[in-house]
């Protein structure tokens, strides 16, 4: 049996990115062959990817691209399972070629990316980080006759894109702020859908009819919160975020411009996270590296 140096180890771990306990055990069933080592676990990445895609992938980083006449823009989301990967420079860079794929190629199909060749890479950084990676969803928006701008929250976790008719590359950014600060249901009124006023509708005459109030005067009450609601959730009718005094509608039509579509992202929004306490996950840790 060769005698496994540090400096050995060492250097698979420089060029592999994986942890010294991997890289150890590659070593000595390689019998210190290094490249037979590489080649081994080049073998054994998709295993231990497979292992690694059950784990939840919920932290991660969103990210957008605008095309530089404002004709469409791309908005993605790519998930770690801790916000600590998610500040990996590999995963950022993995992430941003994700962004350049969709961009270049405006496909925003996840399964398409990653059958033309994002896959490989996303199992080789599986291999690297030690935690699952997820090209969790990506969204073009095409501006037809409109500008599209973004807005990304300093620590990327939200994410925007706003289609304009008219007004400029700087309103687009204002209402697309406004959005990530707000998180907006839809654009106008009209647009709430009858499944989710029905539903606001049951739960407002539920808590209305507690009042032992006369039926007219309970229907009064439930359309007055119906009314609230709507307003509440509708872009056109919030108040500006920078300035409370302006509601949304009419600083765009200050503008010239109308609002045709938006898009926000948030990272992990709707993926439901799984809890371990700090010691069970140390603990699994180590029987992984046994």
């Amino acid at each position: 049996m060769a005698e496994i140096t540090t400096s050995l180890v060492k250097e698979l771990r420089e060029r592999t990115g994986l942890g010294m306990m991997d890289c150890k055990k590659a070593l000595q069933a390689a019998d210190g062959d290094i490249e037979k080592a590489i080649e081994d676990l080049r073998k054994e990445s998709g295993l231990k990817a497979a292992k690694k895609a059950g784990r939840t992938a919920a932290e991660g980083i969103v990210l957008t691209k605008i095309a530089e006449n404002g004709s469409y823009g791309v908005v993605i989301e790519v998930n770690s399972e801790t916000d600590f990967a998610a500040r990996n420079d590999t995963f950022v860079d993995f992430a941003n070629t994700v962004l350049e794929t969709v961009f270049s190629k405006k496909e925003p199909n996840v399964d398409t990316l990653l059958a033309a060749g994002l896959e490989q890479e996303r199992l080789a950084l599986i291999q690297n980080i030690g935690e699952n990676i997820s090209v969790r969803r990506a969204t073009l928006v095409e501006a037809k006759d409109s500008t599209v701008g973004s807005y990304v929250h300093s620590n990327n976790k939200i994410a925007v894109l706003v289609a304009l008719k008219g007004g400029d590359e700087e309103l687009a950014k204002d209402v697309a702020m406004h959005v990530a600060a707000v998180s907006p249901m839809v654009v106008q009124a009209e647009d709430v859908p009858a499944e989710v006023l029905s539903k606001e509708s049951e739960i407002y005459t539920a808590q209305a009819a507690e009042s032992g109030k006369p039926a007219d005067i309970v229907e009064k009450m439930v359309s007055g919160r119906l009314r609230k609601f709507v307003e509440e959730v509708s872009l056109m009718d919030q108040a500006f975020v920078k300035d409370p005094d302006v509601k949304i509608g009419k600083l765009v039509k200050d503008a010239g411009a109308e609002i045709i579509s938006f898009i926000r992202y948030e990272v992990g929004e709707g993926i439901e996270k799984k809890k371990e306490d700090f010691a069970a996950e140390v603990a699994a840790q180590l029987k992984g590296n046994e």
